[in-house]
């Protein structure tokens, strides 16, 4: 009987601690994706992108100079999740006004 007893408790416990582990990782998951510093950087990124197509398709900058303002923005991206990653999914206020500057002098090279 003992035997049996310790097998379900140990059951038990194995589910209940998976349970635990995956309502705290979801919900990691869900806080990430909507945190309201790190969606303005993104919003940024993804615009300077739209900025970018435009000027190539109206001829107003090259395939290679698009090309390199990709890079720099995928560099700014990458950063970016970098930072996240080490601040528990978000980014502090100063890693904001970094990156806004980075995204600034991208943004200075569109439409030039």
């Amino acid at each position: 009987m003992f035997k049996s007893t310790r097998i379900i408790l140990t059951t038990v416990t194995a589910i209940v601690s998976l349970a635990c582990f995956t309502a705290t990782a979801s919900a990691e998951t869900a806080w990430q994706k909507a945190h309201p510093r790190r969606t303005e950087v993104n919003h940024r990124l993804a615009n300077q992108d739209r900025r970018i197509h435009k000027e190539v398709k109206e001829g107003e900058m090259t395939h290679a100079q698009a090309a390199n303002l990709h890079k720099d923005d995928h560099q700014i991206r990458q950063e970016e999740r970098d930072m996240a990653s080490q601040n528990g999914g978000h980014i502090t206020k100063q890693e904001k006004r970094t990156l806004n500057q980075q995204e600034n002098a991208v943004s200075k090279q569109i439409g030039k």
